[in-house]
């Protein structure tokens, strides 16, 4: 069996997560290639080879660049902060790797754009590049998904989408990478919102055209973490940490709320928010059409809701169906029936659809495309929530008459 030899850049949260998916993938699907976990790469020597020994890749780096260049590397999986994704990312396509790169694909779309056409250059070579918004890989998720494909909730005529987390409510959580813009990008609208928007195009088919909107800082200066004087520079997963001496501004939105439309015509509602207090990692989407609806809830991650408009009046309402059944998306690898998953199955079925997608030549969803879409979309929530809300078209950025 060809084996596919990984290197990961960045340690964090998300190089966890990926980690065990690497490290898990092979043991339950039958892949046509053998990933192996050769090296992750890190700014700080002692923490980085640490963290390769904590989840099993075989050696340790601190220059992404001389990794990249090595011969025996097949794939390159970048879990850094948004800041760097671009030079990596477009690094790693140009020098013959296969790459997987976290969301949201980048800072800016002019990032994103350069990327996906670095990535479609690629594939003309044989080389696929693929994003993680791995919720797609939920199997309720893609289980939903194909209910609509199906004509499950028949024509679409709105969805409410929202991602909604309580992490930031205590103003004296530390000043992490994720709050700074330069890192970031932006807050709770690309970290979370980014989830959000691919999960209603992902699911509908659909394409956002415009929208309206506005985001928000609620808690504007927090804590330097600790050992930091300015408050800049990534620091470990960015959800945590021990509090340093002084403050920092937070230059990105905690909250953002818009109203998006569809290419069909269709209105569609969006929350992203770090401050739903209660709300540990509520990703929500309901899909509503003329002959039913379907809903999830990423907190039950197990199973979708489902309204049959169809049937008789007297047996009309929402009914629970429990994704655990082999006949279910990805689900026929693991356990007996009503055996539940995780939020790290995602990861695993992630690297599950990379591979094939490598071995058989086929882009893997979400490509750099996808990506770029996504990002043109926080782009103009942005753009129209600096513009008084102002309809603001998802292309271009540019204000259009409200209807």
């Amino acid at each position: 069996m060809k084996a596919l030899r990984v290197a990961m850049i960045g340690y964090g949260f998300m190089g966890a997560a990926h980690s065990q998916g690497w490290r898990t993938a092979p043991r339950v699907f039958d892949l046509p290639a053998e990933p192996e976990m050769a090296v992750v790469v890190g700014r700080n020597a002692e923490a980085v080879a640490a963290a390769a020994d904590k989840w099993d890749w075989a050696e340790s780096a601190t220059d992404w660049r001389e990794v990249i260049a090595r011969d025996d590397i097949d794939v390159v999986d970048i879990v850094t902060p948004g800041d760097s994704h671009a030079e990596i990312a477009i690094a790693a396509l140009e020098a013959g790797k296969h790459v997987l790169c976290e969301k949201p694909l980048a800072n800016t779309v002019a990032e994103a754009e350069a990327m996906a056409e670095a990535a479609e250059r690629a594939a003309a070579r044989g080389i696929q590049a693929m994003v993680g918004f791995t919720y797609r890989r939920v199997p309720a998720v893609t289980f939903l998904r194909n209910l609509i494909a199906e004509g499950a909730v028949g024509t679409i005529n709105h969805v409410r989408a929202s991602y909604r987390q309580d992490w930031l409510v205590d103003p004296e959580m530390p000043l992490a990478w994720r709050l700074q813009k330069e890192h970031a990008g932006s807050g709770a609208l690309g970290d979370i919102g980014a989830h959000a928007i691919d999960l209603a195009q992902f699911v509908t088919g659909l394409n956002l055209a415009k929208v309206s909107g506005v985001i928000d800082t609620i808690v504007k200066e927090r804590p330097l973490l600790k050992g930091s004087t300015s408050g800049t520079g990534p620091s470990g997963t960015g959800l945590s940490g021990a509090a340093g001496t002084g403050y920092g501004q937070v230059t990105v939105d905690d909250i953002a709320i818009f109203t998006g439309r569809f290419e069909s015509g269709a209105l569609a509602s969006f929350e992203a928010s770090r401050f739903a207090t209660g709300r540990k990692n509520a990703l929500q989407i309901e899909v509503s059409g003329d002959k039913g609806a379907l809903a999830f809830d990423l907190e039950d991650l197990n199973s979708v809701q489902f309204y049959d408009r169809t049937a008789p009046a007297d047996r009309q309402g929402f009914r629970k169906i429990l994704v655990t059944e082999a006949e279910h998306p990805y689900v026929s690898a693991w356990w007996p029936a009503g055996h539940m998953l995780g939020y790290e199955h995602g990861f695993s079925h992630q690297v599950k659809d990379l591979v094939e997608g490598i071995v058989g030549g086929a882009v893997p969803h979400p490509s750099f495309a996808d990506g770029l879409r996504v990002q043109r979309v926080l782009d103009a929530v942005e753009r129209s929530s600096e513009n008084d809300s102002a309809w603001t078209r998802v292309a271009s950025g540019v204000p259009v008459p409200a209807s």
